[in-house]
């Protein structure tokens, strides 16, 4: 029995049967700071090397160096080490009642051992000093082997990690058998565990998965500690690893930090890494005995073998993972915040003259202050917005948009000789137009007709009529009257018709080229 193991220790005597005294302690302390070995000691101090051996051995498990033993006052060295057998029985008895009350106190933050013993001393005055209060626990903790739960608080972190082996589903439609990856996420305190199937490991998916986690547990950790992922760390470190920004973005919507494993520690991550081996064999190894053709049916599988994964017994008893999330960790997680998260995208981008940016993932544009002309710009979005930032102050805010070719303007962006073209539309266009002719008012109409959102086409316009500047109407005129034939309108085309005179020239075909006839060119004849 425990007992009888520390009543032996606490009775520690020589072989003729004398306890050594105090002084004798403290001077085996003090020895054993200049380095001597135990048999030294037990010849310098008259008693036998066993005696040494013993004392040492306590020494070692209290977990105090020699240089803390040897600063303890005598009342303390005494009660540690000297000790009646009937009175130390009781006490620990009384002492070792409350072990398991303690071991779940500990879990809940900002919990010490200090403060435990002040309320175990309040309600048993004659109860067991601080030194020896502490030896005992942790010498019934060892013993126990619960040394690794108790050093995680209870909302503290979220260990998450990708397994090493895959999943799979067929593709319906090929007969393909897509592989994919297994994310795990585990509470470290009561081991609650979450599972998910993605389709990769990239930053997406990630962020998809997290997401996916703290809405399934319901609350947010202090910390999300994730291995030394390409999709959460820029750059690995061991002492400073860079975050990559849209995972600090995501921590930062949900008030929590991340905190990378160290690489080549893998203590560190040590119960994900166990968590990942049990999911193997509760999970991964029931789903082979099936086929899934989608992720989704796949992922549904996961969630009903992860509630039975969550609700197994522990081994040493005491409840199950999701027992010990609702009693211990539940309460201190931090609220979930309001509105979903949406994955932030960075960009680089020029703001052109016409003080507009282009998103390429959309093939959008949208507008900046036009002092910003020719400068480089950060552009951030997500789903719903789009911001443009200078030197990390944002300077412009748009509602995104997913219409291809669109100009999203702000009318203040706009210097004040460009405020007229947020005045300009078809109509304006079509009424300057047929001014000049109906040729021109149809060439007009074709160009302004070829664009999904005609703003694109106004400065085209413009330009077409402003030749009136430097060519008469009939020039004009007969100019369209020519690009007309032609497959699609554009500003370049009218420019090249007048500069090269073209529209002088009679109409007598069509001038789209033609290819010519040639003796190595085969016919429709060569195939029959």
């Amino acid at each position: 029995m425990i007992y009888h193991s520390l009543v032996s220790e606490l009775n520690l005597s020589d072989m003729a049967g004398q306890r050594i005294n105090i002084m004798e302690i403290r001077s085996l302390i003090a020895l054993k700071l200049k380095g001597l070995s135990n048999r030294k000691i037990a010849d310098l101090l008259k008693i036998n090397r066993k005696t040494v051996d013993n004392y040492t051995s306590r020494f070692s498990a209290l977990n105090l160096g020699f240089d803390e033993l040897i600063n303890l006052t005598e009342p303390d060295l005494r009660d540690l080490f000297t000790e009646e057998p009937q009175t130390e029985k009781q006490r620990y008895e009384l002492l070792a009642a409350r072990f398991s009350y303690f071991e779940k106190q500990l879990r809940k933050p900002g919990c010490t051992l200090q403060a435990l013993w002040k309320e175990y001393l309040q309600q048993n005055p004659q109860g067991y000093k601080y030194t020896q209060f502490t030896f005992h626990y942790r010498r019934w903790r060892s013993l126990n082997n619960h040394s690794g739960k108790l050093d995680h608080k209870a909302g503290e972190k979220l260990f998450i990690d990708f397994c090493g082996k895959k999943l799979s589903y067929i593709d319906k439609a090929t007969g393909e058998q897509v592989e994919v990856e297994v994310f795990v996420g585990v509470l470290p305190c009561s081991q609650y565990t979450f599972v998910k199937a993605v389709a990769s490991q990239k930053r997406e998916d990630l962020i998809l998965c997290l997401d996916s986690c703290l809405q399934w547990i319901g609350g947010v950790p202090q910390a999300i500690v994730s291995d030394n992922l390409k999709a959460a760390v820029s750059k690995g470190s061991k002492y400073a690893p860079v975050i990559n920004r849209t995972l600090t973005d995501f921590a930062l919507h949900y008030s929590c930090a991340v905190d990378p494993a160290r690489p080549h520690h893998p203590q560190d991550k040590a119960l994900v890494e166990r968590s990942v081996e049990l999911v193997y064999q509760r999970i991964f190894y029931p789903l082979s005995k099936f086929t899934f053709f989608s992720l989704d049916e796949l992922n549904k599988s996961i969630k009903g073998l992860l509630d039975e994964y969550n609700d197994y017994l522990f081994s040493h008893g005491g409840g199950s993972r999701r027992s010990h999330f609702v009693d211990l960790e539940k309460e201190y997680l931090q609220a979930l915040p309001t509105g979903t998260y949406s994955i932030r995208h960075y960009r680089r981008a020029k703001v052109q003259r016409t003080a507009h940016i282009f998103l390429s993932e959309d093939h959008n544009y949208y507008s900046v202050p036009y002092r910003f002309t020719g400068l480089s710009v950060e552009v951030q979005y997500n789903h719903n917005h789009v911001e443009i930032f200078y030197n990390h102050d944002r300077i412009a805010l748009h509602k995104r948009s997913y219409r291809p070719g669109h100009y999203t303007t702000v009318a203040d962006h706009m210097p004040s000789t460009h405020r007229a073209y947020q005045q300009w539309s078809p109509q304006h266009f079509e009424d300057r137009a047929i001014q000049v002719g109906s040729c021109t008012l149809e060439y007009i109409k074709k160009l302004l007709g070829q664009y999904s959102y005609p703003e694109v086409a106004y400065k085209q316009a413009q330009g077409i009529l402003a030749f009136l500047k430097q060519y008469d109407r009939s020039r004009l005129e007969n100019a369209c009257k020519r690009a007309l034939l032609y497959h699609k309108a554009s500003y370049h085309t009218i420019e090249n018709i007048l500069k090269n005179n073209l529209d002088m020239e009679e109409i007598n075909q069509q001038p789209e080229l033609t290819i010519p006839q040639h003796d190595n060119i085969r016919g429709a004849s060569h195939y029959k």
